[in-house]
């Protein structure tokens, strides 16, 4: 898994432990749709923090929050 990968994951999860749509959260986290279904279809590589940060924001929760799972201590390091 790559981190791109575990970020669509992570926002996927939180977005059914809140009872929202990926359409919702975009709404109420002020990123456009298109970016939100482009991170969660995986079609988007190389996620900005700001992008994270406003999503995060959209939930309720620390940027720490949302990285503080056993996924993300995990990830390998990448190599390009």
């Amino acid at each position: 898994m790559n981190i791109s990968e575990a970020v669509a994951g992570r926002i996927l999860e939180l977005c059914r432990e809140n009872n929202i749509t990926v359409n919702k959260l975009a709404t109420i986290s002020g990123v456009t749709q298109s970016t939100v279904n482009d991170i969660v279809n995986h079609r988007a590589k190389n996620i900005g923090i700001v992008t994270i940060k406003k999503l995060c924001d959209g939930f309720d929760m620390t940027i720490t929050d949302f990285f503080d799972t056993d996924v993300f201590r995990t990830l390998e390091q990448e190599m390009y």
